[in-house]
């Protein structure tokens, strides 16, 4: 399916590149912010622009990542109101893999992309001792942070078999939360932090790593584990949304179309 929606939409090559372009354009506009801000500080919560350069890149090219190959999920709502989701539960094909791979679009890609330029610049603009353990963590929190973004996607979307608008609440989750890890935790309240690590993981994807290779302090005094821990953090949110999306596949009444 997801072949099948690229190759339509490569049928309109000139589209595709101005569409990808607009796309690259718009999500530039989150790092100028902060380039902007840099104008008038040189830093911000103790952090320099490479450092916050580092957490927009690695929480940006998560969510991207994760929106390019499950983000199609948020429109779970329409299909229930309408009857299709009947559609794709009677095919030989799990549901949820054919929700993610519908209107898969390449124009995604552009915020990815842009995150990477952004990433790969903070690298080499950092004044870390790149030893093996940091060189290896930055990677493993792209990968671990793209499943949690990807879980926050299909858990959000499953409260749609409750709440046909829940839509705008899953937004707040992934796009809200990634804008929320582009800024150091030092600027925010410590119990909003916590919240990030005890309650909904947002801080494994990027914050608790980075402090890590970064050299940072924790601002929570946390144990060192916790930096190392987005693994068992992922592994327990694809857990938790399979769960959800189990729960609301059992709660779902068809609409007998």
């Amino acid at each position: 399916m997801a072949g099948m929606w690229t190759r339509s939409t490569m049928s309109y090559r000139a589209s595709f590149a101005l569409m990808l372009t607009a796309n690259l354009a718009i999500t530039s506009l989150d790092f100028l912010v902060v380039v902007l801000m840099f104008r008038h500080t040189d830093t911000l919560g103790g952090w320099t622009l490479p450092e916050l350069g580092f957490l927009y890149g690695t929480s940006a090219l998560a969510l991207g990542t994760a929106n390019l190959f499950v983000g199609s999920i948020d429109a779970l709502g329409d299909r229930i109101r309408t009857g299709a989701l009947d559609t794709m539960l009677v095919r030989p094909a799990p549901a949820l893999a054919q929700l993610c791979a519908e209107r898969f679009s390449l124009r995604r890609l552009g915020r990815p992309v842009q995150a990477a330029a952004v990433l790969g610049w903070s690298i080499t603009a950092l004044p870390v001792h790149w030893t093996a353990d940091r060189i290896l963590l930055v990677p493993a929190l792209l990968v671990c942070g793209s499943v949690i973004f990807a879980c926050l996607f299909v858990g959000g979307a499953t409260l749609q078999f409750w709440w046909g608008e829940a839509r705008e609440l899953q937004n707040s989750l992934t796009y809200g939360g990634a804008t929320l890890l582009q800024y150091p935790p030092t600027v925010f309240a410590k119990e909003l932090v916590a919240g990030t690590v005890f309650g909904i993981p947002l801080a494994f994807v990027n914050w608790l790593p980075a402090l890590h290779v970064l050299g940072r302090p924790d601002p929570l005094g946390l144990p060192a584990a916790f930096q190392y821990a987005s693994p068992l953090a992922a592994a327990v949110c694809v857990l938790a949304a399979a769960l959800a999306w189990r729960a609301g596949l059992r709660a779902y009444q068809g609409t007998g179309t």
